[in-house]
Formats: C-alpha cells, sequence, structure tokens
C-alpha cells in the first residue's frame, strides 16, 4: 500500500469513525463537552507514558479516557450542585486538566514527540508513518488499523443502544418512566466518546477532532429530521470531506487534518445557505398561495380564532 494511500484511508476512517458518535452529541446539543474531553485527555496521555514509557501502548488510551470521564462526571456533579449552570463546569475543569497536560509535557516528557503543534492539530501524515509488515508485505499504517478497530466498536456499541440513546435523546423523561437508566446510558455513551476523540488525538489533536465529530452531523442535521438518514449522511459527508481535504492538503502542501476542519466548515456553510434560500422560497410560496385563494383567512385572524 502506499503512503498516499494510506493517509487518505486513514483520513476517511477517522472522519466516519469521530461522525457516527457525533450525530448524537449534536442531537443533544452537548458539542462544547467534546471540545472539554478533547483538552482533558492530554494529562491522561502523559501519565499513559510516564507510567509505560511507551507512546504505543493502550495504557495512554486508557488514561486518556479515563481523563475525559473526569470532565463528564466532573461536570455533571457540579451541575447537580446548583452552584454553576450551563457549561460552566466544563469551562472550570477543562483548562485545569489541560494546564496539568501541558506541565507534564514540560517537566517529564520534553524529549518525547508531544508538542504543541502535536497537541492542538494533530498530524495525520505522521501518524500514518509508522506501517504495518507482514512478511515482507506493507499493509498500511498501523494506526489505520486502531482507528478501524474503534469504527468497529462505535458500530456496535451504537446500533446496541441505538432505541435507548434515541430516547434518552428526545425524551428523557419518558426514558426515566419507562425504566432506562438514563445516567448509565449517557455515561457509556459518554465513554465512547472519549475513547473515540483520544483514538483519533494523533490524527487531529485537541482542537481539529471537535470539527471532526461535531460539522459533519450538524450540516447532515440541515439536510434531513430522520436519525438513520442523519448517520448515514454524517458518514458520507466525512468520508467526502476527508477525501477533500486530503487533496486539499495535498495541493498546498498543508495539514491534512487541516484540510479536512477546513473543508467540512465550508460545506457546513454552504448547505447552511441552501437551506434558508429554500426555507425563504417555501414561505414565499405559501404567501402567495394564501394570497392568491379568495377569502382565505390571514395569520392574525387564525390566531384570534
Amino acid at each position: 500500500m502506499s503512503f498516499a494511500l494510506g493517509v487518505a484511508l486513514l483520513a476517511v476512517v477517522t472522519a466516519v469513525t469521530c461522525a457516527l458518535p457525533g450525530t448524537y452529541v449534536v442531537l443533544r446539543r452537548s458539542s462544547m463537552l467534546v471540545d472539554a474531553i478533547s483538552h482533558a485527555v492530554l494529562p491522561g496521555i502523559v501519565l499513559g507514558y510516564l507510567l509505560t514509557r511507551d507512546l504505543d501502548s493502550p495504557v495512554l488510551i486508557l488514561g486518556a479516557a479515563l481523563a475525559g470521564m473526569l470532565v463528564v462526571l466532573g461536570a455533571e456533579w457540579l451541575g447537580r450542585t446548583g452552584l454553576l449552570t450551563g457549561d460552566a463546569p466544563q469551562g472550570l475543569i477543562f483548562p485545569a486538566l489541560f494546564s496539568i497536560g501541558v506541565i507534564l509535557v514540560t517537566l517529564n516528557a520534553a524529549n518525547v514527540h508531544l508538542d504543541t503543534h502535536a497537541v492542538l492539530v494533530g498530524d495525520l501524515n505522521l501518524a500514518a508513518w509508522d506501517q504495518l509488515e507482514i512478511a515482507g508485505l506493507a499493509l498500511g499504517p498501523r494506526y489505520l488499523y486502531l482507528m478501524l478497530g474503534m469504527l468497529v466498536l462505535n458500530a456496535v456499541v451504537l446500533a446496541l443502544l441505538h432505541r435507548t440513546l434515541t430516547l434518552t435523546t428526545f425524551d428523557p423523561v419518558f426514558a426515566r418512566t419507562i425504566g432506562i437508566r438514563s445516567g448509565l446510558v449517557n455515561a457509556v455513551f459518554m465513554l465512547l466518546v472519549a475513547l473515540t476523540v483520544t483514538a483519533a488525538y494523533n490524527a487531529a489533536g485537541a482542537i481539529l477532532v471537535i470539527a471532526l465529530v461535531v460539522i459533519p452531523p450538524a450540516t447532515a442535521r440541515l439536510l434531513t429530521d430522520r436519525l438513520p438518514v442523519m448517520l448515514g449522511f454524517a458518514a458520507g459527508i466525512a468520508a467526502a470531506g476527508a477525501l477533500a481535504g486530503f487533496w486539499l492538503a495535498y495541493v498546498l502542501d498543508a495539514a491534512t487534518s487541516a484540510g479536512m476542519a477546513t473543508f467540512y466548515g465550508l460545506a457546513f456553510g454552504v448547505v447552511l445557505l441552501a437551506t434558508r434560500l429554500r426555507r425563504r422560497e417555501g414561505r414565499e410560496m405559501v404567501r402567495n398561495a394564501r394570497a392568491s385563494t379568495p377569502g382565505a383567512p390571514s395569520r392574525g385572524l387564525r390566531r384570534l380564532s
């Protein structure tokens, strides 16, 4: 497998892996929680490295996921106290954890490839550099198979929790009424999000991973109101944006993850503009139809009746 093909496949798999749980994140209006998790995983990664001295150790992923869950559980606890509301608990916790991670990197892991650029925006090309070879046959980046495993895990967990996730997302009161343990479902889902963000950290970093998780589902939400269709659209937009971003980065000699995020932003803007124009045209058609219908009551009269 050529290096360019490996990077392109890695970009597609990473984007789709992030878009699947991102669909529920967008519907739950928890996008800023992804931002908090993506910053909070840094101390978990550094502590995992300090324990193992191996950047490829699964302990790094476990530590990062636990750090992400610390943000989720801590924010929920602070929210229940009533002392802080909205996104304030997240804004209180994740800067502290991210700062601790930066200090740990500076003091204990300065000789390791954990620099500011890698932490913030990642490096998809560097992540694809380590190739998997079996019997002298190059099978592509090792990181690609990690993301494939994460993609399968996301697909399986979301398929198993589809009904309960849908109920807790759209009608949490009814979900609790019929006996669904919403807290447990939310904890499992947020753990899945934390694992996904951690797995994509090398490719996208703490900043651009937010674009991978949020923008494709947000774009898909403008196109449909049906959840299964939205999942399909989000995955398709993520894959198309990954390929377009890879091509853009190749032409401009820029970071692939930045090219992907740029394309996602442009695609969202185009779809948003088209959606607003379509809705405006629809309102104009309805208004013209009412005006051309003799005896049709006006909107104000209908409200009073």
